[in-house]
C-alpha cells in the first residue's frame, strides 16, 4: 500500500513503523522463493521515493537484532517517535 499511495500521490509522506516481529523485515539480504514477495525491495523502494521507516527499538531488542545490520534508510527509533508521529499524521493505517 505505502508503494502505491507513492506512485499515486507524489507529494504523500509515507512513513512506516515497524513493531513486534514486523521488525524483521528490515534486515537486509533477503533471499525470497520466486513468486513471493521480497519486503527488503518493498522497503527500499518507499525509501528511494522519501518515505521513512522506523523500528521499535524494543521490539529489535528482544527478537535478538537490535545491533544487526538493518536495510539501508530505515532506523531504529522509540515509541516516542511513534507517538510524535501519530500525532503529527492526517491518517493511519495499520495491518
Amino acid at each position: 500500500m505505502a508503494m502505491t499511495i507513492q506512485k499515486e500521490d507524489e507529494t504523500a509522506e509515507v512513513r512506516i513503523f515497524l513493531m513486534a516481529d514486523a521488525v524483521t523485515s528490515a534486515l537486509p539480504n533477503q533471499n525470497t522463493p520466486k513468486g513471493y514477495y521480497n519486503i527488503e525491495r518493498m522497503i527500499k523502494s518507499v525509501l528511494l521515493k522519501g518515505g521513512k521507516v522506523k523500528i521499535c527499538g524494543s521490539c529489535a531488542e528482544a527478537r535478538g537484532i537490535k545491533d544487526l545490520q538493518l536495510i539501508e534508510g530505515a532506523e531504529l527509533s522509540t515509541m516516542k517517535e511513534l507517538v510524535q508521529w501519530t500525532l503529527d499524521c492526517d491518517k493511519s493505517l495499520t495491518f
